[in-house]
């Protein structure tokens, strides 16, 4: 098991470097660069041509590909045009919104989609069931953009239950409890709306595992022996349903951490999703490029945590 997890995290690094050099090619291609719409057009030409040349920004794409990739094997993930500082102190406080609403996500998540999609299977072609499915076929359809503006409107603007923006209240003092409940206020609601857009799949897919549960053979014979109904769906036919569910877990968190761009834009959250929609606005390459990165590796890393809990879940899985 250990050697295949190895083998993963190596076979990782030339997918990592080929998406880094994709991403640096179309980079490079978008018209303008990280001066343009920067410098006060009363300049002289010739000194911003001057300072583009000191900047290494007339240089050929593939040069100053190898020139980034050179500094990120030293550790160092370049500076920002626009915020004045090293690209991983950026990330570093933009990084812990965004981990915060995926948690919360997630936990809201299940809680919805464990219960609904476990009666949706049990009931199935129920008016319950046929609820489910009207739900799941919506939250499927719609854009979290167009769910999140419905949330700012409902919540928001006319309940005021929730805020709208930001991630704390002014004012608030770091380290006291006023402050932390701040923060939880003001993460609900972009929370909500990603874990109602979330629960599709893991609905669907638990509801027909269990659908198709019921009628195996190892059911029947619990029944027959006098199984209570209750102890049957939690116990046999539930373990077996949540394969599938548990098979998509690591995707299901990267998922929304790369997700939570049109969220937080929306919401005006300042997590790792907004400053990626600044720094393509902006053409601040550094950041754009190291986030793009941070997002491939995570998928990647998903792909290996859904195998790992593979192994856990099903016995019968065994990586070798």
């Amino acid at each position: 098991m250990w050697k295949t997890i190895l083998r993963r995290i190596l076979i990782m690094i030339p997918q990592i470097l080929i998406l880094s050099i994709i991403v640096f090619a179309l980079g490079a291609m978008m018209p303008g660069d990280a001066l343009t719409g920067l410098m006060d057009p009363t300049i002289d030409a010739a000194q911003v041509a001057a300072m583009r040349e000191s900047l290494g920004l007339n240089k050929p794409w593939h040069i100053r590909y190898f020139d980034w990739i050179g500094n990120i094997l030293h550790g160092d993930l370049g500076r920002s045009w626009h915020h004045r500082q090293p690209v991983m102190n950026i990330i570093g406080q933009r990084i812990m919104p965004t981990v915060q609403l995926s948690l919360l996500t997630v936990i809201l998540s299940y809680l919805l989609a464990l219960p609904l999609g476990l009666l949706s299977g049990r009931y199935n072609n129920s008016f319950f069931d046929k609820a489910v499915n009207l739900y799941t076929f919506i939250t499927y359809a719609i854009p979290s953009f167009v769910l999140g503006l419905f949330m700012i409107w409902a919540f928001g603007y006319t309940l005021h239950w929730f805020p709208t923006t930001g991630t704390v209240a002014p004012g608030m003092s770091p380290g006291t409890l006023d402050y932390a409940l701040s923060r939880l206020h003001h993460i609900i609601l972009p929370a909500i709306t990603m874990a109602l857009l979330s629960t599709t799949s893991t609905i669907q897919y638990l509801r027909t595992g269990v659908i198709d549960a019921k009628s195996e053979d190892y059911v029947r014979t619990a029944r027959a022996k006098g199984v209570p109904e209750s102890v049957i769906y939690r116990k046999h036919i539930f373990r077996n349903s949540i394969l599938p569910i548990a098979a998509f877990f690591g995707f299901t968190i990267t998922g929304l951490l790369g997700g939570s761009v049109f969220t937080e834009t929306v919401f005006t959250y300042p997590g790792m999703g907004l400053l990626f929609v600044e720094s393509i606005n902006l053409r601040d390459f550094s950041v754009m490029l190291a986030i793009t990165l941070l997002y491939g590796l995570m998928t990647l890393l998903g792909s290996l945590l859904s195998d790992i809990i593979m192994v856990f879940v099903d016995p019968r899985i065994r990586i070798k």
